[in-house]
């Protein structure tokens, strides 16, 4: 009886003790989350709610005054506008050709490998290098595109600088910056698919589309929700292309969207409430899209389930 109880209380010593090691190989972590991540997050929600002066270091407490004056300023409502356009044409037309490639790129062929790095190199690719080149090709006097067009006698506009063309300018590098990943991702799904399903479609006497919408796209959901819900997210934070390619938001704000404008409000007026509102807004319509697409996926593996 002695000796069971001195093995228990060993075994407690030793759970104790991994439990310390656990704890000690989890806080840098959890330190990095709480200072990092944590503590900004419950600031901004704070001093959205407050008229805080930064230079006197004031603060005063005024509700919902903040989010009522964001939604009666103009260009915030536009940057809403405009950031909902970018995410409608980016996201499900970049899911569209990431798919296409995938499939492609999914057959023996030679060079595979080169094409894969290919299509994946502009994701790992400094935004601004990728940000300079594409302002050279829509440079409208020496530009790649005008000169193109040109050739068969239609005069370009001035992208960038058109208040008409920017934002769509804007949109074909984000496609085309995002083919990448998304492409590697529809790859590993495909890869996943087991052989077995084609072989006996092609014993079925199945042709190419009937195999591909009726077993490669449907396993692709779970690939396609995942993308999709990634995508949304990245695309309502889209800073950096609109930043080097249209300066202050580009001709007429045309291509202001909610982070420039949250950037502009913090850092360019030095107005930190009202850039704590507008972040809080634009966590809302995150959280709102999020909860949305785990529905959708919730449902969706819940049939498959069944």
């Amino acid at each position: 009886m002695t000796a069971v109880l001195e093995r228990r209380k060993a075994l407690r010593r030793k759970d104790r003790g991994r439990r310390r090691v656990a704890a000690l190989m989890l806080a840098p972590a959890v330190i990095h989350l709480v200072w990092w991540i944590g503590i900004p997050v419950v600031s901004t929600f704070v001093l959205a709610f407050l008229q805080y002066d930064i230079f006197a270091g004031t603060a005063e407490w005024v509700g919902f005054d903040n989010f009522a004056r964001i939604f009666s300023d103009d260009v915030w409502n536009a940057s809403i506008w405009h950031t909902l356009v970018y995410t409608f044409f980016t996201v499900p037309v970049a899911m569209v050709i990431a798919a296409v490639v995938a499939v492609l790129l999914n057959v023996k062929m030679r060079a595979r490998a080169w094409y894969r790095a290919a299509f994946f190199l502009p994701h790992v690719t400094a935004t601004v290098a990728i940000a300079l080149v594409w302002m050279w090709m829509f440079e409208p006097r020496i530009g790649l595109f005008n000169a193109l067009l040109e050739m068969v006698g239609v005069t370009g506009p001035a992208w960038l600088a058109d208040p008409d063309w920017a934002m769509t300018s804007v949109i074909v590098v984000s496609i085309w910056k995002g083919i990448g990943v998304k492409m590697l991702i529809y790859l590993a799904a495909l890869q996943s698919i087991p052989h077995e399903l084609y072989e006996a479609a092609d014993l079925d006497g199945a042709s190419g589309p009937r195999k591909f919408f009726s077993i490669t796209l449907p396993l692709l959901k779970p690939a396609t929700f995942f993308v999709f819900v990634v995508s949304m997210i990245d695309a309502f934070q889209v800073f950096d292309q609109v930043y080097i390619l249209t300066p202050d938001g580009g001709p007429a704000n045309s291509t202001t969207v909610m982070t420039y404008e949250i950037y502009q409000a913090a850092f360019g007026r030095f107005d930190i409430s009202t850039a704590s509102a507008q972040s809080v807004v634009l966590f809302g319509f995150l959280m709102v899209l999020t909860v949305i697409s785990r529905r959708l996926t919730g449902k969706d593996d819940s049939h498959v389930s069944s």
